[in-house]
């Protein structure tokens, strides 16, 4: 091998050292992992925090709009209207209860004075009908959820979340009580490793930062399989958010709260 040969081997040996240097330093593999969180307790409801995310996020292009289970991401149905948001309906008898009473219309005989000498006898005021009090509604039945004909018999979407696998395994369900509307636990994030705080996938940008950052209360309608997030994981640990899932999912909190 000739002296330029031996030269050129050098620097292509280098320039390939260097390249792996830049990108493991912009790898997400590099970058620390969130602050842990102890996990929540397991209940059918819980109170968390929650973020939205969309596909076209820059982060998020080179997936375009598929999940980690290799899946499309699904934007979640419009809000139902629930009881909870609903005006309580007041009951006729409870308007009537509330009703003034009008002095001036009232319809008694007007008194008589008071004689020992004679007994007068008082003939009764003619009796008039009552009139109808037009101040007194009618309770409505409100019916919550309650969707047009052309919605009628389909249900309605479930979206697609992203969360921490230990704390919520994949194909877990649950439905945000102020909306009521249900997702279902379909991908993971470098910045939901060990939190409790699940992102909620959006159609857009205008959606995603309207939602922004809201304490939510959600009730779980499924949980996931913890072993099938396992044995999903365990095939990508080269990643450290992942890693942390792994360990947490295999008891080991203590490594995992210090995996950083």
């Amino acid at each position: 091998m000739t002296y330029a040969q031996r030269r050129n081997l050098a620097l292509a040996v280098l320039a390939a050292f260097i390249a792996i240097i830049l990108l493991s330093g912009c790898g997400t593999t590099q970058h620390a992992l969130p602050p842990y969180e102890p996990p929540l307790a397991k209940t059918d409801f819980q109170h968390v925090r929650t973020t939205a995310y969309t596909h076209t996020e820059a982060d998020h292009r080179e997936y375009s709009n598929h999940n980690a289970l290799g899946g499309e991401l699904h934007a979640a149905g419009p809000p139902i209207r629930r009881a909870e948001v609903v005006t309580h309906a007041t009951l006729a008898y409870e308007v009537q209860r509330a009703i003034a009473v009008d002095e001036s219309n009232s319809y008694s005989p007007p008194l008589q004075p008071f004689s020992m000498e004679e007994n007068r006898t008082v003939a009764p005021a003619p009796k008039r009908a009552a009139k109808p009090d037009r101040s007194v509604k009618r309770a409505i039945a409100v019916v919550p959820g309650r969707r047009s004909s052309g919605e009628r018999g389909r249900p309605p979407q479930i979206g697609s979340a992203a969360a921490d696998w230990s704390r919520w395994p994949a194909g877990t369900v649950f439905r945000l009580l102020s909306t009521g509307q249900n997702y279902r636990v379909e991908d993971y994030g470098w910045a939901l490793s060990g939190r409790n705080t699940i992102d909620l996938y959006m159609a857009n940008q205008r959606e995603m930062n309207s939602w922004g950052a809201r304490q939510e209360t959600i009730e779980i309608l499924k949980w996931g399989d913890p072993q099938e997030s396992l044995q999903f994981l365990q095939r990508h640990q080269d990643y450290k958010h992942i890693r942390r899932m792994v360990l947490e999912l295999e008891g080991r909190h203590k490594q995992a709260a210090a995996l950083q």
